[in-house]
């Protein structure tokens, strides 16, 4: 008890902190509330209240989300943010952060515009697309294709091996559902057939909706319909391609489905990833037939779903690399990434390691949900030490540098390391062995 009486005053504990008031209390209050804890679980010695405090204001006034050196290996790593932007998607998203815009406004008539203009006709050049829009992720794109097209108490028919389950426990016909429509379902787990769709349609059909099983691949006796024989079928045709495979000519990427091919092959609307494989923002998009795009802008969800000022700058910059492709696999990391060669990545590992590891040969991954099958050898550098323990002391560093651990030893990819990333990577590792 007398531990307990000794506890200074919140205000006491906070007038030792210079900082703001607010902060200063909230930090002093959390202390002391920890360490009266402490003491009523049987806990005993002095402890500096004040520096606990200190660092308690710390991580209050540490900016979040923060900058993270990812070395896991996983490009498009959900839980990092997944696609690093381009620099010209920084310098757009900076430049229209400064001030107003013209996010709504046709400054050549002088009222007011649409916000899926700045998009849209490098969508449509970049596509062969007839109209296009963009909204806030992939999901919502097919939420939306789904309201426009199959509607309330409508049909939309979907085969049974597309049904798939995607990041953090969603699943595409608990997304889809929510448009309303009624989902039927046709052929069986691994083998859907045209036959199967065509007994399936009917007067209460709205669409067809492919999905591609963007985080998983099924082998063996499997058949499935391709996208232009979908679209003989005489009803409106929703293909999420998922990941947004822009770079159709990337050999890495040849296992995933070209948005230009299902435009091509009819489909009324198109949904893919901004922040995936193509590299931008977080975003999702839509493009497709004149009519089935007008539909999904017309609707309301549309509002409800719709991308801010500065996404729409950053998914502007980033189609804009891709009309010409020698520079969007330069400047895009994404594709840089996907493309790095063994001289450039040896030499990343090689300034990372520098007397803190071993180089050592590996194997990266897309992540995101993309090629989930794809393996990306190259040099790692391999950490002798306690795999957990150095793990924490890298996540604890300030930036975080987060790796892997794979057969009981820390991992670094340099595949996943910007340039500009290496040596600030490489003075984290050594400040982590030498407190370890």
């Amino acid at each position: 008890m007398s531990d307990l009486r000794s506890l200074p005053s919140v205000d006491r504990l906070a007038a030792g902190l210079d900082v703001a008031h607010p902060v200063a209390v909230a930090a002093a209050r959390a202390v002391i509330d920890e360490r009266r804890a402490e003491l009523r679980a049987g806990a005993s010695g002095d402890v500096d209240l004040l520096a606990r405090a200190r660092e308690r204001v710390a991580r209050i006034e540490r900016r979040s989300p923060r900058r993270v050196l990812n070395a896991t290996g996983v490009i498009v790593h959900t839980n990092l943010g997944r696609a690093p932007l381009a620099e010209a998607a920084h310098a757009a998203v900076a430049r229209v952060a400064r001030g107003y815009s013209d996010l709504e406004w046709d400054v050549e008539r002088g009222e007011r515009g649409s916000r899926h203009d700045h998009v849209a006709g490098l969508l449509c050049e970049l596509t062969g697309a007839e109209a296009a829009m963009a909204v806030n992720n992939c999901a919502a794109a097919v939420l939306l294709a789904a309201a426009a097209l199959a509607g309330p108490e409508r049909e939309l028919v979907v085969s049974r091996g597309q049904l798939v389950e995607i990041g953090g426990g969603f699943r595409v016909p608990d997304v889809v559902v929510q448009a309303g429509a009624r989902l039927v379902e046709v052929g069986t787990t691994n083998r859907t057939r045209r036959a199967d769709y065509e007994r399936a349609i009917g007067p209460a059909t709205g669409a067809i909706l492919r999905a591609h099983p963007s985080n998983f691949r099924q082998l063996g006796f499997v058949q499935e319909v391709e996208i232009e024989e979908l679209c003989e079928l005489g009803v409106p045709v929703i293909d999420d391609v998922g990941s947004g495979n822009l770079a159709e000519d990337l050999p890495a990427l040849a296992d995933e489905p070209p948005v230009r091919r299902s435009v091509a092959a009819g489909a009324a609307l198109v949904c893919f990833s901004g922040d995936k494989l193509l590299g931008g923002p977080q975003a999702g998009v839509l493009v497709g037939r004149a009519e089935a795009v007008a539909a999904a802008r017309a609707h309301p969800l549309a509002r409800a779903l719709r991308l801010d000022k500065l996404s729409l700058a950053a998914l502007e910059a980033t189609l804009a690399l891709y009309r010409d492709p020698e520079r969007a696999r330069r400047e895009v990391p994404v594709l840089a990434m996907l493309t790095a060669d063994e001289p450039q990545l040896r030499a990343r590992a090689d300034r990372l390691a520098q007397d803190a590891g071993e180089v050592e040969e590996g194997s990266a991954k897309v992540g995101g949900g993309a090629l989930p099958l794809l393996e990306l050898p190259g040099p790692v550098v391999a950490v002798d030490g306690p795999p957990d323990a150095l793990a924490a002391r890298l996540r604890l560093g300030d930036p975080p540098l987060v790796g892997r651990i794979e057969r009981g030893r820390l991992l670094l990819d340099p595949r996943t390391l910007a340039d500009d990333e290496v040596e600030p990577a490489a003075a984290a590792l050594r400040a982590a062995l030498a407190t370890g």
